[in-house]
């Protein structure tokens, strides 16, 4: 899926090739898990690339590497993996639909947009300012219409797909777990100390998802010999807030990768221990849903 890259450094493709993200799905669901991978995309539009003052190398920076491929197992494990084939720098739906800054655009917004959240003033909303390392993305401004059409084509039928996948798991398993899966830079460091995770398990501080699970990813984290902090610094975004609701049955965990474990982030380059992450992961998916099996009578409660 990674695909060959062009003297730019971005990945060879058309846009989308006609669709903005895809279902990997199983032969057969066996398991009460949704994965989705929201930023992993690497398909980069030409008029998108255009606009944008950054080279084919910077304007990658705000893409959760290969997340895609380090959870391509799942559908043989049996549960169904939702990931975007769009880049994170060009539409980001761990945001709410209208978070929009409106210095960014030509025209009015519509009222509803959510110009002053925390986000937007950070230059991360629906269709972000900055990529990582506050670098502008855009020559100028763009017209507000090409920003409400990306949220009309592209962010309402991806969470349309994933709404669709979360009902038909809990439907069929009384229960559903969201994974929601990201990377994040090697240097992040847990605040007050000097750890720098290898993971970070985010349930919105226990609001997301049964504590107990929680507890649980990390324990089984930890047992793999990984550094392991949870919620902080990142307690999950709009999708794991929007579709936790532990006192339903349904469970949203993020699950944050340290890059340094299995990219060279200077040259976006795969190391040589990507293939052993992805083996970890497996042992550790297969354990968590040992686990949910087991644990089945207490999950759908609400979580501590």
């Amino acid at each position: 899926m990674a695909g060959t890259h062009d003297q730019t450094g971005l990945p060879d493709g058309k846009p989308f090739d006609g669709k903005p993200f895809e279902v990997i799905e199983p032969v057969s669901q066996r398991v009460p898990f949704v994965f989705n991978s929201p930023h992993s995309g690497r398909v980069y539009p030409q008029s998108f690339l255009d606009q944008s003052r950054l080279d084919g190398q910077a304007i990658r920076r705000s893409e959760d590497h290969y997340v895609d491929e380090l959870f391509g197992f799942v559908p043989r494990f049996g549960a169904p993996l939702l990931l975007a084939h769009f880049p994170r720098a060009f539409l980001d739906v761990n945001r709410e639909p209208y978070e929009l800054d409106p210095r960014m655009f030509e025209g009015a917004l519509p009222p509803h947009a959510n110009t002053g959240s925390v986000r937007v003033a950070g230059g991360l909303g629906t269709v972000p300012r900055l990529v990582a390392e506050n670098m502008e993305i855009y020559r100028s401004r763009m017209p507000v219409a090409d920003a409400l059409g990306r949220i009309e084509e592209i962010y309402k039928p991806y969470h349309a797909c994933l709404r669709r996948l979360i009902a038909r798991t809990h439907v069929a398993f009384g229960m559903a777990i969201l994974i929601d899966c990201h990377s994040m830079p090697a240097n992040i460091r847990v605040a007050g100390s000097s750890q720098r995770p290898d993971f970070i398990v985010g349930d919105r501080y226990g609001t997301s998802a049964a504590a107990e699970l929680s507890r649980v990813a990390v324990g089984l984290l930890e047992d793999l010999g990984y550094t392991v902090s949870r919620n902080k610094p990142y307690a999950g975004g709009f999708i794991t807030e929007h579709y936790g609701r532990p006192v339903r049955g349904l469970h949203a965990l993020q699950i944050e990768i340290n890059r340094g474990l299995y990219i060279d982030e200077a040259t976006l380059q795969k190391k040589h221990g990507f293939a052993a992450l992805a083996s970890d992961l497996q042992v550790f998916v297969d354990a968590l849903a040992a686990h949910v099996d087991d644990a089945a009578a207490y999950l759908p409660l609400a979580a501590e």
